[in-house]
Order: C-alpha cells, then structure tokens, then sequence
C-alpha cells in the first residue's frame, strides 16, 4: 500500500477544493476536520492526503490484531490482521482519499472493540461515538458487539452498554437521512436516482460478488458493471446468501468461524440495503466488514503450515501492489475501469478528462453512441472543444447538453461561456443571468457575470472554498465593485 503515497488525486478528491469542507448538516464531521488539517498543512499536495489514509490502514491493521487476541487467540489474531493489510479490498480504500471515512469509521470501531475486549465498556461506547462521526456505516457495530455476547454467553449487564451504542446509531441514522434528503447531489437516499427495493434487488449479487473477491482477489475496480437483476435472479442471490448465513450458523457458538462470517455479513448490511446509493456497488464498502471476515479466515487457516501460509500472504500483497499501481494516475484507473466494465459510459467520461483533445473526442463519440440521450457526454465535448480553441463546435455542444438537460445551471453557464468566446456578449451575459435563477451560487455563471461587470454583489450564503471566494473578490474590485 505504500505506492499510494506517490498517486494522485482522483474522481471526488477534487470536491475538497471546490467549496467549503463544512455544511450545514455536518456530514461525516470527523472525516472532514482531517481534510481541512490535511488542506492547512499540504494545500493541494496529494502526498500528505495518502500518507495520513496509508497511517490509519497501518492503525487499523495494529489494532485488529489487537482487539482479536483475546477472542480468537494470537496466532489466528495475526493472520487476520495480515489478511485485511494485505488484502486487495484495502487498497481502493487506502488510494482513494475521499475513502477516509471508511478507514477512519474502522480504527474508530476497532478501538471500541479493542476497549470492549478488555471490558472497559463506557470507553468502547465514546470509541463507537466518534465512530459514528467519522462515517454512518458503522451504525450495525453494535449489532456485531451483540451477537459477540450472545455468541460467548458473556455477562448479560454488558448489553445496557450496546442499547447505549444502539442509541447512538439510530440517532445518526435519522441524522444521515434527513442529511442526505436535503442535500442536492448526495449521490445516496432520495438523491441516489435509484429506489430502495430496486437497490435491495441488486445487493444480493453484489454480496456474492463481495464474498468471491474476497476469497479470489481479482476483478477489482472503481466503477464495476453491476445491473439491477430481475425479480428470479434477485431472488435466487439473496437465497445464495441466506444459504451461506445458514451454514455458518452451525459453527456460530465460542466466537468460531461462523459467527465471524455471520458477523460480517451484518457489518455490510447498512451500505448494502439500508440507504440506497447511486453507486450499486464499492469496494471501499467492504473496508470495515473486512475486520470479521478477515477473523473468520483467520480462525480457519491458524493451522495450516507457514511454508503455505506464506506464500498465500505473499500473493495477496502482490495483487494489492498491482492495484495500487492501478490507482497512480487518473488514466490508469479509469481506462482499467472502462476495460472492465465496457458498457458504462462514466468510465468513459472520465477517461476522456485524460486525454489529447482527439483522443477524447473520439472516445466520447463513442460514448455518445451508447446513450446519445446524456447530457454529460455533450457538455464534456463542449468543454474538450472550448479549451482546444474551437468555440463555434463547443456552442452546438453545449446546446445539445441544454436541450437535454433544459434546467441545468450549469449547462447554461457552459453555453454562456461558449457565446462569449465568440464574442456574443449579451447573449452570454443572459445565460449566466438564467444560470443564477436556477441556482444563485453557480459559482462560474457569478464569476463570469462580474467580469462583464454584471451582477449583483457576492453574499456568503454560498459554500465556496477559499479560492473561490477569493476569485469573486478580485472579479468584483476589477469591475470597481464593493
């Protein structure tokens, strides 16, 4: 994993610098307070971001061991740890810096676990507290904590410390639901695109597809081609997985390999069926439920000899250095995805941001052949057109993306834009008018505004990053504004 400290930033990293770290909901605000040290220590140098995400894998793995020990003793404790390092699930996690949540939410969880082992409950409970404002999905921690004591008979009096945890994650829950519903562009919930029984119909495959990679470690990518299945094969994957529940059932008792298995199954649930998102499936999502599936192999494999152990860890770390070379560069990642999942257009688009103008409009052409309805794909040909100096192609783009999407303040800023560059001015000027009663803070429609020397003063009710609002000041005092 250490070759993520030389990769770059990639697909929502950039978000960090486009607006303001903080909302009003407070989404994640753990994750996003080490963002903003990462911004004040590093600006905008990738290295400093990977190395904090490449230090609390290293801390999660420390941790795992530790926390397992007492429960399924050191030797099993140490092969897990060295699985869930080695394994090639981390690596999305660990390169992908937006992905801090997920390794956060999980040494978080593992220092509760590590506390509760020892049974310093109120400290595991604050543990889980902090969890929860690192990333939502750790809500069903308690859960595991639950079966753990119903699995070991322990004391029943630890249970009143799992309502507590319990509370906590149906607070948050709630939280993260009005959060997402408000939240325009929050890619999950009521903005995700997709419903939850058509995402519940999905998750049984992609569990199954979860399980195979974790015991195959190959096919991984960032943007997998997964389809809602029909009603049979819906059903046919969640009858595979409740199958396979059942059989670790049999093996449930003394915190065995069973209740591992079970146990991790139970720590995906919430990304895998609770709150739809608008991608199907991650493999970032697997990072936390990697802990119990990782002590499941480890109960499995403490006997097998080291002359094969080794070697099997051995390969492990090879796959995961082979997709962390993956993730150096955005061209890599994105053209690996686009092999992988040959039918999805945002691989494409995504690729096509890499390129030589040719090579990208070639690419989006046949992008635009696949869905010629997507809006997408015009507004990126406009922009490869505009920035190539071609400002006439880029207008019938950027029209073609705003017929598409007619209420898109974007759309009609990137037309605006186009119009201006031929020396359309008042035409131009209209559209970034019309871009702002659609959306006040469309922050280039204000920008370009103020730089024909139009436009109302700027107020703070938008969330524009530092650069931004520096941006608009300097637009506003060229212009003679206060």
């Amino acid at each position: 994993m250490g070759g993520c400290l030389w990769g770059s930033f990639h697909f929502d990293d950039y978000s960090l610098f486009s607006g303001s770290l903080w909302t009003p909901w407070l989404i994640r605000p753990l994750t996003y307070l080490t963002f903003w040290l990462n911004g004040a220590l590093d600006g905008h140098d990738p290295v400093g971001y990977h190395a904090v995400n490449l230090a609390l894998h290293v801390a999660a793995a420390l941790l795992l061991r530790a926390a397992l020990a007492r429960w399924i003793g050191p030797n099993a404790a140490l092969i897990a740890a060295a699985i869930f390092a080695a394994h090639p699930f981390s690596a999305e996690t660990v390169n992908y810096i937006f992905a801090r949540s997920s390794v956060l939410e999980t040494v978080l969880c593992l220092a509760s676990l590590f506390e509760w082992s020892r049974g310093r409950h109120g400290r595991a409970t604050a543990w889980f507290g902090a969890a929860l404002l690192a990333k939502e999905e750790c809500v069903a921690f308690p859960l595991f904590l639950l079966l753990l004591n119903v699995s070991l008979a322990r004391d029943r009096r630890e249970r009143k410390w799992i309502l507590a945890m319990l509370a906590l994650a149906a607070a948050e829950g709630i939280h993260i639901l009005l959060a997402t519903t408000a939240t325009a562009g929050s890619g999950a919930g009521a903005q995700s695109g997709v419903t939850w029984g058509a995402y519940a119909s999905a998750q049984g495959l992609v569990i199954l597809r979860y399980l195979r990679l974790t015991v195959v470690p190959w096919g991984f990518s960032v943007d997998p081609e997964v389809a809602i299945p029909g009603i049979a094969l819906s059903v046919a994957a969640w009858t595979a997985v409740f199958a396979l529940a059942g059989i670790a059932l049999r093996r449930f008792r003394g915190a065995g390999a069973g209740f591992w298995f079970i146990s991790g199954l139970l720590l995906l649930l919430p990304s895998s069926s609770a709150l739809p998102a608008s991608d199907l499936m991650a493999d970032r999502r697997m990072y936390l439920p990697m802990i119990a599936f990782a002590a499941c192999a480890g109960v499995l494999l403490q006997k097998v000899r080291p002359a094969i152990l080794l070697p099997a860890l051995a390969a492990l770390m090879a796959l995961s250095v082979v997709r962390t070379e993956t993730w150096r560069t955005e061209e890599s990642l994105w053209r690996d995805a686009m092999e992988k999942a040959p039918n999805k257009v945002r691989p494409k688009i995504q690729l096509a941001r890499t390129l030589e103008p040719k090579a990208a409009l070639d690419l989006l052409e046949q992008a635009k052949s696949e869905a010629p309805d997507d809006p997408v794909i015009a507004a990126e040909e406009g922009r490869v057109y505009l920035n190539s100096g071609k400002p006439e192609m880029a207008l019938g783009a950027f029209g073609r993306a705003l017929a598409l999407s007619p209420h898109d303040a974007a759309a009609l800023n990137n037309r605006g834009a186009a119009l201006l560059a031929l020396g359309q001015t008042e035409a131009a000027r209209q559209d970034f008018e019309r871009a702002l009663t659609i959306d006040s803070c469309e922050f280039d429609a204000r920008l370009n505004l103020l730089r024909l020397g139009a436009g109302g003063p700027t107020t703070g009710n938008c969330r524009y990053s530092p650069e931004q609002w520096d941006a608009l000041r300097r637009a506003e005092a060229a212009t003679g504004r206060k």
